[in-house]
């Protein structure tokens, strides 16, 4: 029964399977075909691709091979056509050699005929010659059986003669020459010192031994004095000048031979008028920091006079020397102004002759730079300068120009150009005056004098000269030897100085003490 009823449940399953499979062909059948068709489709459009590759390749092909053709033909007739041209050239020389050809051999045949007539010429010369040889030895017969000499005899004396002559007219030649040169050479240098100071015109402006300090009000003069004169001894004593306040209305004359000192005092005397506040504490402090600031005005003085002329790269401690001979004058001259124009000149004057303007300028400035210390250093400010210059790195031809300025052996061409610079500039009308400069001479060597000795400080020469302010150091020198010290300063200066009346010798001696309130 169950054997019975298994088979009959595979049997069904058979039928099911196969009754499946047969619905299921027709399907199968159905996509098969579909996939076969897309596959034609496929093929055929590759076939197509293909195709339109293969012709595409080919038309290139074609193009490429035409273009190459072309190419190669172009290249070929280029050459061609060069070809032809060389062909032109070879044949237009090879015509023009044979034109050289023929005028080659005309010239030879006429070459030929010139020869001959060369040596036709030539045998009529030696003819000539023969005879001319023959006249002259029948007339040097003749002339020495005439004259009774030798022909060596007449031929040293013919010699010596033409010699004397010869050194005659060279002696003639040799002093017109000498005299053209020498006058030519006057005039150029005229002509380039002319334009040279028709270049170069500046204005003289006169320098004075006293400076007028205006005053707001005539009450201002017994502040200027303070109480027993303490204030206007306190400023003298610092500034080193001679303060002169007198029945003139609104104004203080401040005298001294030192511009520099003269600024200073007048600057402080306005200063401590706008401040108000004036007693010996104060004046000090205003005398140290107009110190100060005028320092600083000399470097900018300096500065500007090197702007002014175009020079650099120098030191800047010349530069502030070159800014303090503003405060020096030299036989009433202005010695920044006088450097200037000096400057100026050689410029100009070593222009015309070819050397460096530059250079020439630099000397000229430099060549009075030993004026700004000489009141400080010992030597004649030649030599200083020269020391100067030397020390703060100048070119060799300023440092020559410098000590040599005033020599009559100049070693360079700048030193001459410095020396006729200078010799313009001093040659103006009215731009020099002895009388000032053997007064500023007096009135140093009353202040060497003083300072010469031992425990001096500081002194200073006013009222003209008439006056020699010592100041001392208090620690070295006592009251009794103050007394003394005048008194030697009195017998050196009348040994050794000629002046006119009396100078007076004042020894000042200040003892300070301080102490600090903690």
């Amino acid at each position: 029964m169950n054997m019975v009823l298994i088979i009959s449940c595979i049997g069904c399953l058979l039928a099911g399977f196969l009754i499946f499979w047969l619905a299921n062909k027709k399907n199968l059948v159905k996509d098969i075909s579909k996939m076969k068709d897309e596959s034609e489709k496929i093929i055929s459009t590759a076939k197509s691709k293909a195709f339109k590759v293969v012709k595409d390749s080919e038309k290139k092909a074609r193009q490429y091979k035409e273009n190459q053709i072309k190419k190669v033909k172009d290249e070929v007739s280029l050459i061609k056509k060069e070809v032809e041209v060389k062909e032109k050239e070879i044949l237009s020389k090879e015509a023009s050699f044979k034109e050289s050809q023929i005028e080659i051999t005309k010239a030879e045949a006429r070459l030929e005929v010139k020869e001959k007539n060369c040596d036709e010429l030539e045998k009529k010369y030696i003819q000539k010659e023969e005879e001319l040889e023959k006249i002259l030895e029948d007339a040097k017969q003749k002339i020495e059986s005439i004259s009774g000499l030798s022909r060596e005899q007449a031929r040293e004396e013919l010699i010596s003669t033409v010699e004397d002559e010869a050194r005659i007219i060279s002696a003639r030649k040799i002093k017109d020459i000498e005299d053209n040169l020498n006058a030519d050479a006057e005039r150029k240098a005229k002509n380039i010192i002319a334009m040279a100071i028709q270049k170069y015109a500046a204005s003289y402006t006169s320098e004075k031994t006293s400076t007028v300090v205006n005053l707001p009000s005539d009450d201002m003069k017994g502040r200027i004095i303070g109480r027993e004169g303490r204030n206007i001894r306190t400023i003298e004593l610092k500034t080193g000048v001679d303060i002169i306040i007198d029945d003139t209305p609104g104004i203080v004359t401040v005298s001294s031979h030192n511009p520099l000192r003269r600024e200073i005092a007048s600057r402080a005397i306005k200063k401590l008028l706008d401040d108000g506040r004036v007693h010996p504490g104060r004046i000090e402090e205003i005398v140290d920091e107009i110190e100060e600031k005028l320092s600083e005005e000399l470097q900018k003085l300096g500065q500007d006079a090197i702007l002014e002329l175009g020079l650099s790269n120098m030191h800047p401690d010349l530069i502030t020397l070159v800014g303090r001979m503003k405060y020096r004058t030299s036989y009433s001259q202005n010695i920044l102004d006088h450097s200037l124009e000096v400057a100026q000149l050689c410029g100009v004057l070593a222009g015309e002759v070819g050397l460096d303007p530059k250079i020439a300028k630099r000397a000229g400035l430099l060549h009075d730079i030993g004026k700004a210390v000489d009141h400080d250093m010992e030597g004649s400010h030649d030599d200083i300068g020269a020391e100067l210059v030397k020390k703060y790195n100048e070119p060799k031809e300023v440092i020559d120009a410098v000590e040599l300025s005033h020599s009559d052996n100049p070693s360079s061409l700048y030193c001459l150009l410095v020396q006729a610079s200078d010799a313009i500039s001093a040659a103006r009308p009215g731009a020099r005056k002895e009388s000032y400069e053997s007064y500023v001479k007096r009135v140093k060597e009353l202040e060497d004098i003083a300072s010469s000795f031992n425990g001096v400080d500081k002194c200073f020469a006013i009222q003209a000269g008439r006056e020699v302010r010592v100041m001392v150091e208090s620690d070295k020198i006592n009251d009794d030897e103050a007394t003394i010290l005048s008194h030697n300063i009195a017998k050196k200066i009348e040994d050794e100085v000629s002046y006119p009346g009396n100078v007076k010798i004042t020894v000042v001696r200040e003892v300070r003490t301080s102490a600090v309130a903690n």
